[in-house]
């Protein structure tokens, strides 16, 4: 969505939301969201949508507010403008993944597979490009939410796996180092899942993203981001794995007998 249209769109989607009140629906989500928006109008739009499905949602206009409130709140999702005033998006991501290791949604005007990979390396779990509907915007929230919360189908229908000091358990989503608990994204623990769940077989990257993305079209460097963060997480050295193995001209192999 374009910022010129917010102002119109707001009093739309409030007419609109006039007309839905007390008509929620039992099934949404209570999720805590944090929208880092300068524009006022934006986020008020976007914030409008958002609440129309039952989630609870804050906001600030200021990255530095957003790492005060972070260090004493705890969100399920933030949403984060890239177009921030002293500190940028990616400035910003960084410190978030020093405090907080909840989902990261960043709407961005960026579109070239450097800028694309350089959030994704930062740890932001998901990206949208202006221009943007709240519809769609709601749409990727929800997704987001469900593979957090482990309401949409898991990759692997085996609960627990185990390899070399690890534990890796679908059902509740964690990764475990003897007794300390190995912090991953979800895109960090689904494709870790997918990789374990198919050990010793030759995974393309097509064939990851299919499975992980879900999408018929994408980014496929996407999945060397993820492998890299993920080597850095569970490697001794990642410059020379022993689990997630690269097969030349092929894919990935998750290396069972490691």
């Amino acid at each position: 969505m374009e910022r010129s249209s917010a102002q119109s769109q707001l009093t739309e989607g409030l007419d609109r939301a006039s007309a839905h009140k007390g008509g929620e629906s039992g099934s949404k989500m209570r999720a805590k969201l944090l929208i880092v928006e300068d524009d006022k109008a934006m986020a008020d739009l976007v914030i409008l949508f958002l609440l129309k499905e039952g989630l609870s949602v804050f906001s600030c206009e200021t990255a530095e507010n957003a790492l005060v409130l972070l260090k004493s709140e705890s969100f399920d999702l933030l949403v984060v403008d890239s177009n921030l005033p002293v500190m940028n998006d990616f400035e910003f991501l960084a410190e978030v993944r020093k405090l907080t290791d909840c989902l990261v949604l960043m709407i961005t005007a960026r579109s070239s597979d450097e800028d694309l990979i350089a959030g994704l390396g930062l740890g932001a779990d998901e990206f949208m490009t202006r221009p943007f509907s709240p519809q769609v915007l709601v749409a990727r929230v929800r997704a987001l939410l469900r593979r957090s919360f482990g309401l949409a189908g898991r990759v692997s229908t085996v609960d627990i796996y185990f390899f070399g000091p690890y534990v890796l358990d679908c059902s509740t989503f964690e990764l475990r180092k003897d007794d300390d608990t190995v912090q991953l994204s979800v895109k960090d623990f689904d494709v870790l899942s997918y990789l374990v769940s198919n050990a010793d077989i030759v995974q393309t990257p097509q064939a990851i993203y299919d499975a992980v993305w879900k999408r018929e079209y994408g980014n496929l460097t996407a999945v060397g981001v993820y492998v890299h963060r993920l080597r850095k997480k569970i490697e001794d050295d990642p410059a020379n794995p022993v689990y997630i193995k690269t097969v030349p001209c092929h894919g990935y192999r998750f290396n069972s007998g490691a």
